[in-house]
C-alpha cells in the first residue's frame, strides 16, 4: 500500500444505533443518563476509596484502579455518540477515529486484565487470609496496576498500527457507533487478513487468558470455601466475591461474543447491541455493583455523609 493513498479517507459516518429519527431523543436521553450515573458512581467510588483510610486495602486500591479505566473507557466513547444522537450527519474525522479506537483499546484490554487481577486477590484474601497483607503488597499491587496498564497499550498500539496500515476506501460509513476494529476492518480494500488474525489472537489472549485466570482463581475459592465448617463463614466468602463474579460475567460475555467470532459468522447490528454493554452498561453497573453489595462501602459512604453534615 502507498501510505500517501492513505490521505485520500479524511473522515467517516458513523452510522450509529439505528436510523430512525423517532428514536434518537430517547436514545440520547437514555445514555446521557447513563453516562451521567457513570461518571459520578465511578468518580465517587475513586474519592470515597480515597478519603476512608479503612478502605486504603488492596482491594480497594485495585476497586478504585477499575474505577479509573470505567470512567476513561466510558468518556472515550459516549460524549461523541451523545453529540451524534443530536446532528444531522455523525462525522469523525480520519485522525479523530484511530485516537478514539487507540485509547478505546487501551481501556477495554486493562479491564480485562484489571478484572483477572482483582480474582487474584480475591483468591489470596480466601484462601490464605493470613498471608493476605504480606502477598497482596503495596508494591505489588501496583506492579500488577501497570502491567495492566502496559498490556493495554501494547495491545492498543499494535492493533491502531496495523489499522493505520490499511487503505480503506469501500465506503465512508463506518457501521457502528464509534470506531471499533471490525466496523472499521469492513471499509479495507487492502488485504486485512493479519488485522484479522491479530484480532482473533490478541482477543483471544485478553479475553480468554483473564477469563481463565478468573475461572482457576474462582474453582480454587470455592473448593476452599466448601471447607469452612461454618455456614456463616461460607455465606461471607460467597458475598466477598459476589459483585466480582457479577462484574465479570456481564463485561467478558459482552466482549467474547463481539470480537471472538469469526467475520463470516459475526453481524455487526448483534454486534451493537453486545457493545452497549461493555462500552457503557458495564462501567455504570460496575461501581453500583461494588457499593450495594458490600458493607464496608456502604459504612465508609455513611461515615463520610455524616462527617459532612456535622461540619
Amino acid at each position: 500500500m502507498n501510505p500517501g493513498n492513505q490521505s485520500i479517507v479524511t473522515e467517516f459516518i458513523l452510522a450509529g444505533l439505528t436510523e430512525k429519527e423517532e428514536l434518537q431523543l430517547p436514545l440520547f436521553l437514555l445514555f446521557l443518563g447513563i453516562y451521567l450515573v457513570t461518571v459520578v458512581g465511578n468518580l465517587g467510588m475513586i474519592t470515597l476509596i480515597g478519603l476512608s483510610s479503612h478502605l486504603h486495602t488492596p482491594m480497594y486500591y485495585l476497586l478504585s484502579s477499575l474505577s479509573f479505566i470505567d470512567l476513561c473507557q466510558s468518556t472515550v466513547i459516549t460524549p461523541k455518540m451523545l453529540v451524534n444522537f443530536v446532528t444531522e450527519r455523525n462525522i469523525i474525522s480520519y485522525p479523530e477515529c484511530m485516537i478514539q479506537l487507540y485509547f478505546f483499546l487501551i481501556f477495554a484490554i486493562a479491564e480485562c486484565h484489571m478484572l483477572a487481577v482483582m480474582a487474584y486477590d480475591r483468591y489470596v484474601a480466601i484462601c490464605s487470609p493470613l498471608h493476605y497483607n504480606v502477598t497482596m503488597s503495596y508494591s505489588l499491587c501496583l506492579r500488577l496496576t501497570l502491567g495492566v496498564y502496559i498490556l493495554g497499550i501494547l495491545g492498543s498500539t499494535i492493533h491502531t498500527g496495523f489499522m493505520v496500515r490499511l487503505f480503506l476506501c469501500k465506503r465512508s460509513i463506518i457501521n457502528h457507533y464509534f470506531c471499533d476494529l471490525l466496523p472499521l476492518l469492513e471499509l479495507s480494500c487492502s488485504s486485512n487478513y493479519i488485522n484479522e488474525l491479530l484480532v482473533l489472537f490478541l482477543s483471544a489472549f485478553n479475553i480468554l487468558f483473564p477469563a481463565l485466570t478468573i475461572a482457576a482463581s474462582y474453582i480454587l475459592i470455592i473448593a476452599n470455601v466448601l471447607r469452612i465448617p461454618s455456614t456463616k463463614g461460607r455465606s461471607k466468602a460467597y458475598r466477598t466475591c459476589s459483585s466480582h463474579i457479577s462484574a465479570v460475567a456481564v463485561f467478558f460475555g459482552s466482549a467474547a461474543f463481539m470480537y471472538l467470532q469469526p467475520s463470516s459468522v459475526s453481524s455487526m447490528d448483534q454486534g451493537k447491541v453486545s457493545s452497549v454493554f461493555y462500552t457503557m452498561v458495564v462501567p455504570m453497573l460496575n461501581p453500583l455493583i461494588y457499593s450495594l453489595r458490600n458493607r464496608d462501602v456502604k459504612s465508609a459512604l455513611k461515615k463520610l455523609l455524616c462527617k459532612k453534615a456535622h461540619s
